[in-house]
C-alpha cells in the first residue's frame, strides 16, 4: 500500500485496524494504494442516529442536518433518539423542539423517535451520545446492547463521571459492551456552545479516540469550516478534562457571584486546570492534552455568572443548566481525589460548598490561605 499520505497526518496506513472497516472487502481490495484520506472520505457517514434531544443532541443534529446545504452533495440523514413522545412528535410534524433551543426551525432532514429496534440501528452508519453521563450506563447495557455492531461508529459527546464507580465513558462501554467497543469508541470534547454551534460560529473541538482510523472518521463526520475537529488518542486527558471542567465551572460561577475580577478569575481557572491535569496524568493522561482544546480551550469559556452568595444546591442548579453535571462530577471527583491520595484544594472546596453547607467566603478565605507550594514540577515520574 502506498505509504504516502497528507503532511499533516503524522501517521500512517500501518497505524489503522484495516479490517475492522465496514468497506474493508470492497474498497481496499479493489484499490492496495489508497491513501489515507480516500480511505477516510469512503467511509458510510451519512445516517446518524442521535441519543438526546437536549441542547447540545439539538445543536449537533442541526450542524449535522446543514452540513452539506452550499453543495449539490446528498444531504445527512439524522434521526433523534428522545423517550418524550410530544418532543418526538414536535419535531415530526412542526420542525421543532419544544423544549430546547424552542427558536431553531428544524430541516426536514431531521426526524425523531422513541422506539428502538434493530431496524432503526441496520440504518445509520454512526451512533452519537449526547446524554448525561449518569445515564449512560443504563442506556448501552438495557437498551441497545443487542443491536449495536462494530461497523457502527460510536461518538460520545457527554461529559462527566459516573457517580459510585468513579468511570469514564470509555470505562462504562467497556462494562456494558466489551473492550472492543471501548477502543473502538469516539469522544468529542472541547468549547462549543450550543447557540453559537447552531448559528454556525467558528467552533473547534477535540475528538479522540484509541483507534485512529475510528477518530479520523469521526472528524469526516463533523467536520465543516466553521466546525473544525482536531483528532487525539488520549482519551483519558480528553474525558478527564471534559468531566472536570465543569467542578471548574461552578467554581468561577461563585467566583463571579462574589464579585472577583480578571486577576482572580485567572488565577482560579489556572489552578483548577492545573489540579485537573494532575488527575489526568496520574490516571495515565497525557499532561499536553490540558492545553488543548479539551482542557484550557473548555475553561476559556466557563464565564457562568452565579448572583448572589447565599445560593442553595438547587439555585446552582437552575443558574448553571447544562453545566450543573459538574455537581454530580464533583462527588465523583472528590471520591477520585481520595482514592489516588491527592491534594485539589478547588475541587474539594466547591465539594464542601455544594455538599457540606460550608460558607462560600469561608472557602474562599481557606483557598487563599493554603500553604505556599510549588506551581508544577515532575517528582519521581509524576507530576506535582
Amino acid at each position: 500500500m502506498d505509504q504516502n499520505n497528507n503532511n499533516y497526518l503524522p501517521f500512517t496506513l500501518n497505524d489503522i485496524n484495516i479490517q475492522q472497516l465496514p468497506i474493508y472487502e470492497t474498497l481496499l481490495k479493489e484499490n492496495e494504494n489508497i491513501k489515507i484520506n480516500d480511505l477516510i472520505n469512503q467511509l458510510p457517514s451519512k445516517r446518524i442516529l442521535i441519543f438526546g434531544s437536549g441542547n447540545f443532541g439539538m445543536a449537533l443534529a442541526y450542524h449535522l442536518a446543514t452540513l452539506n446545504q452550499q453543495q449539490q452533495e446528498e444531504k445527512n440523514q439524522i434521526t433523534i433518539f428522545s423517550r418524550d413522545l410530544n418532543v418526538v412528535n414536535n419535531i415530526n410534524e412542526n420542525h421543532c423542539n419544544p423544549k430546547y433551543l424552542k427558536q431553531l426551525d428544524l430541516p426536514a432532514n431531521i426526524k425523531a423517535t422513541n422506539i428502538l429496534n434493530k431496524e432503526l440501528f441496520q440504518m445509520h452508519d454512526a451512533l452519537l451520545f449526547c446524554i448525561p453521563t449518569q445515564f449512560l450506563r443504563n442506556l448501552l447495557q438495557e437498551k441497545i446492547r443487542e443491536y449495536v455492531s462494530l461497523n457502527h461508529l460510536l461518538i460520545f459527546a457527554n461529559k462527566g463521571m459516573e457517580m459510585g464507580s468513579l468511570a469514564l465513558s470509555y470505562d462504562i462501554i467497556k462494562d456494558c459492551l466489551g473492550e472492543e467497543y471501548a477502543n473502538n469508541s469516539t469522544f468529542l470534547s472541547g468549547p462549543s456552545f450550543a447557540v453559537e454551534i447552531i448559528s454556525h460560529q467558528p467552533t473547534c473541538a477535540t475528538i479522540s479516540s484509541k483507534d485512529v482510523t475510528r477518530a479520523l472518521w469521526a472528524q469526516k463526520v463533523f467536520h465543516h469550516s466553521t466546525f473544525r475537529i482536531y483528532t487525539s488518542d488520549d482519551v483519558i486527558g480528553v474525558e478527564v478534562c471534559g468531566a472536570l471542567k465543569n467542578v471548574i465551572a461552578i467554581a468561577s460561577g461563585i467566583c463571579s457571584g462574589l464579585g472577583f475580577q480578571l486577576n482572580t478569575r485567572a488565577a482560579l481557572l489556572t489552578r483548577g486546570l492545573n489540579e485537573i491535569t494532575k488527575i489526568s496524568h496520574r490516571l495515565g493522561g497525557n499532561p499536553l492534552t490540558s492545553i488543548g482544546l479539551s482542557g484550557v480551550g473548555d475553561l476559556f469559556v466557563t464565564k457562568y455568572n452565579v448572583s448572589g452568595v447565599d445560593k442553595t444546591l438547587d439555585d446552582i442548579l437552575k443558574e448553571l443548566g447544562s453545566v450543573a453535571e459538574g455537581v454530580e462530577t464533583t462527588k465523583a471527583a472528590v471520591q477520585l481525589i481520595k482514592k489516588l491520595d491527592m491534594r485539589c484544594p478547588i475541587i474539594e472546596e466547591v465539594h464542601k460548598i455544594l455538599f457540606e453547607n460550608k460558607n462560600i467566603t469561608q472557602a474562599v478565605k481557606d483557598l487563599l490561605e493554603e500553604e505556599k507550594s510549588v506551581e508544577f514540577t515532575l517528582y519521581h515520574g509524576k507530576l506535582v
